[in-house]
């Protein structure tokens, strides 16, 4: 692990990084985190404008970071940061556009599975579908986390795409199969984990409503989706 290190991608030297992460698409995101909840945060990589930073909350050291957009780029950063950095646990926080009614702006939605139509799983070789699903102990400590606080949240299955464009109308079959929402990162970073003998959580925010057409704005996306992060921080 330590010789692979700094890897391509990520700056760090081995043991920059701490074995809890809480990442985000955004690297914005990540510094916003870095500033509201760390003690003495330490900007640990910035390949690519990628932000890390290292630093404490509550006594116990964390490390936030961005990861990019797309499965692709969540999986690239997570396949590292799990095998090469020694990383235990990894909780992403986003945004997220619903797909039911009773589903609204602000809600939170925990990941429980992660629907997707991505070929990521294809290098396993495995003889059938398999089903990317968060570590259960994480997600039943985000419920109680939600309860706790007193957070609108739903939890089950989203759905995670490599294309954000579509043009294929059958997409819409997915919200009668009860998929809660659409994001684009919780297969691979779910099937990294799982390969990895790790934990994952996805916990995100709904920015939009693929129904209503109700959407934020990217300045709200980025500064005002902190409920998602306080039950993020709530787990470490």
């Amino acid at each position: 692990m330590e010789n692979q290190t700094p890897t391509p991608h990520i700056g760090a030297k081995y043991g920059e990084i701490a074995k809890t992460m809480i990442m985000a698409g955004d690297p914005l995101r990540a510094k916003l985190m870095a500033e509201r909840y760390l003690d003495n945060p330490v900007q640990v990589n910035n390949v690519r404008g990628m932000l890390a930073f290292t630093g404490t909350h509550n006594g116990k050291p964390v490390t936030v970071m961005g990861h990019g957009m797309g499965i692709p780029s969540i999986g690239i950063y997570t396949y590292e940061l799990f095998n090469f950095y020694d990383v235990d646990t990894i909780i992403r926080v986003g945004s997220c556009g619903a797909r039911q009614t009773y589903v609204h702006l602000g809600d939170l939605v925990i990941a429980q599975g992660s629907c997707t139509d991505s070929n990521y799983a294809a290098q396993y070789d495995l003889p059938g579908h398999y089903a990317p699903i968060a570590d259960f102990d994480l997600c039943r400590r985000a419920v109680e986390a939600c309860e706790r606080l007193g957070y609108a949240y739903h939890v089950g299955n989203v759905f995670s795409a490599d294309i954000f464009y579509c043009e294929d109308p059958r997409k819409a079959n997915w919200t009668k199969m009860g998929v809660l929402a659409d994001e684009m990162e919780a297969p691979s970073l779910y099937m990294n984990a799982a390969r990895a003998g790790k934990k994952a959580l996805v916990i995100c925010t709904v920015s939009d409503h693929i129904l209503t057409g109700e959407a934020t704005t990217a300045e709200e996306r980025q500064n005002t989706f902190t409920k998602m992060m306080d039950v993020a921080f709530s787990l470490i």
